[in-house]
């Protein structure tokens, strides 16, 4: 074909389908934060619709068994970015402002490898991986960044903080743009984050891109704009869901908009579970055990959703392991991109997205809480839990309207082993029944020790990495 021609046809959004699948995908993820497993329509949300997230899976994939890296917060976004379980890496739990730690130089992020194929990309709302001026997006693969660096509870209005925090800032590249964000401008994060993914994605529209969307709702303290106020039937949590539905409306306009819609992988998930003992405040863990902080399905299982109608086959529902941490080995091969230098965690599972039903990347996946504790490990059936000391929100009432409920943090958990297939819900244990199978799972768990180490059997483990330090 006549390269005047072809070019033409590019433009106009003509080029037949095979002509244009040559052409280097847009990357767009979408990052909720505290979201659950029962937190969407499709999943058996009451009181509220998401009809765009719902749109995403009848045009795309939906994942079932799909794992957040950790079930916290500035962990699995380090997972996520790295395609490395937190640990290796030196991350843990939730950084808090003026943290003298963050993302290490020598790490690289899905941005940073896309990159190197000329993307530009692009990062909008909650952080998380450190906040001095070294650890923010900008100094890590990104032009642009506008967003919080840290949580939206870490502020001076933290019902569990006696401390208090300090004012809340915004941040546009390395710079305090404003330095307190109040209630009243809580109310507009999600719209703003939207309206500058948008604008993103117009600018960029001639070239690939790499979108990197990160909401801080529906983390507590919940903020809605005057669009949604009061539209659900579910309260305030129902409210800003539908924002955020909203809001992945108006990204995938966009790209529609600008004829990139057919090229463009979107991913929709979520960085752990819900915090339910901030009840009413809280979202849905669609019948799985325990929350947020806990190794148990509750705390890490999440929704996933993967779009792209060039190649991933429309309605699909995948049932096969994978996390977090697949998706830049994954976003790597699909645009072409070497991977990072230094070892990571994650697997390359284009083949699942693309309708492969036989492929399997994935044969167990480990969870790990605290600074390096192992605490269980599944297979594709079979999960083992280990003895640790962990959160439970069992024999709690939630709290209400904002305020937090009790838990216990350090509850005795004894060695485990669940049949997810049947038992998705961890309650019964069946160990005496499938000794091959504890066999099995152990060597696995020998094994990450023997790499990542483990703090509940005293190795550090020689796979580890060192966390960024500020200068």
């Amino acid at each position: 074909m006549n390269p005047f021609k072809l070019s033409t046809l590019a433009v106009a959004g003509l080029l037949p389908f095979h002509l244009q699948a040559q052409k280097a995908p847009n990357v767009v993820v979408i990052l909720l934060d505290d979201m659950g497993y029962g937190d969407l329509s499709v999943t058996g949300a009451h009181g509220y619709k998401t009809p765009n997230i719902d749109r995403l899976c009848v045009d795309g994939m939906r994942f079932t068994h799909y794992y957040s890296p950790q079930a916290v917060s500035s962990a699995s976004r380090a997972g996520l970015l790295t395609g490395c379980y937190p640990n290796r890496i030196g991350f843990s739990g939730a950084l808090g402002p003026g943290s003298k730690v963050g993302i290490a130089q020598s790490e690289e992020t899905i941005a940073e490898v896309l990159k190197k194929k000329n993307y530009a990309c692009g990062a909008f709302g909650k952080w998380h991986l450190g906040d001095q001026p070294q650890f923010l997006p900008v100094h890590h693969g990104f032009d642009e960044y506008y967003g919080l660096p840290y949580s939206n509870d870490m502020w001076p209005f933290h019902p569990q903080n006696p401390k208090g925090y300090p004012p809340l800032p915004m941040i546009e590249g390395d710079r305090i743009v404003d330095p307190e964000i109040t209630a009243g401008k809580q109310t507009q994060l999600t719209t703003q984050y939207t309206e500058r993914a948008v604008r993103f994605i117009e600018k960029n529209k001639s070239k690939p891109f790499f979108l990197y969307l990160a909401h801080s709702m529906p983390h507590v303290p919940l903020f809605v704009s005057d669009k949604f106020k009061g539209k659900s039937e579910q309260g305030l949590y129902g409210d800003v869901m539908m924002e955020i539905d909203w809001s992945v409306g108006e990204v995938l306009k966009a790209l529609e908009k600008n004829g990139l819609d057919r090229n463009t992988l979107v991913i929709f998930t979520s960085d752990n579970g819900p915090w339910i003992n901030y009840g009413n405040h809280a979202g849905s863990t669609g019948g799985l055990r325990e929350a947020k902080g806990a190794v148990f399905e509750g705390g890490q299982r999440v929704p996933c959703i993967m779009r792209w109608p060039a190649k991933i086959p429309a309605g699909a529902v995948c049932n096969q392991l994978a996390s977090s941490i697949d998706l830049l080995p994954t976003i790597a091969r699909l645009c072409d991109a070497p991977l990072p230098a230094l070892k990571i965690d994650g697997l390359d599972i284009s083949a699942l997205m693309l309708g492969d039903e036989n492929a399997r990347p994935r044969s167990y996946f480990l969870y790990y809480y605290h600074r390096n504790s192992l605490e269980a490990v599944r297979n594709d059936k079979f999960k083992l839990v280990l003895p640790h000391l962990g959160r439970t929100y069992a024999g709690f009432l939630p709290g209400n309207n904002g305020q937090p409920g009790q838990v216990n943090e350090r509850h005795q958990e004894n060695l485990a082993l669940y049949d997810l297939r049947r038992d998705p819900g961890e309650r019964y244990d069946v160990k005496s029944q499938y000794p091959e199978v504890m066999a099995e799972l152990m060597k696995i768990v020998e094994t990450a020790r023997a790499d990542l180490g483990d703090d509940l059997t005293g190795n550090e483990g020689p796979g580890r990495r060192p966390i960024g330090k500020s200068e």
